[in-house]
């Protein structure tokens, strides 16, 4: 069961989550991150990492959030892999828990 990033990460872009993955899983668009569900190997070590609560394992992603699931496969096989930390978007603190970001998903 691999681990989806989901809406909160939108306009935010924490990277806390990237230095501790193992397996190189993450990918980086313009304002979002996402995981790729063939490369995670399930380790947990990303979910606790983020400090906005937006990664989860897929069969606990929040109800209306489900199409992150494959948003995240289909955009990991377009974005580039990151691997360090990088700072948050600028604002990221004021978009933390603000709901209906996806029609802000730049790709």
């Amino acid at each position: 069961m691999p681990f989806v990033v989901t809406e909160n990460c939108i306009k935010c872009k924490y990277t806390d989550c990237v230095e501790v993955c193992p397996v190189d899983c993450f990918h980086e668009g313009p304002n979002f991150l996402v995981i790729d569900p063939d490369e995670c190997i399930d380790c947990t070590l990303c979910e606790p990492e983020c400090p906005i609560n937006a990664i989860y394992a897929e069969d606990d992603v929040p109800a209306g959030q489900e199409g992150f699931v494959a948003l995240n496969a289909e955009l990991s096989k377009e974005w580039p892999v990151i691997t360090t930390r990088k700072e948050p978007l600028p604002g990221a603190e004021d978009w933390d828990g603000k709901p209906g970001k996806l029609p802000l998903l730049e790709r």
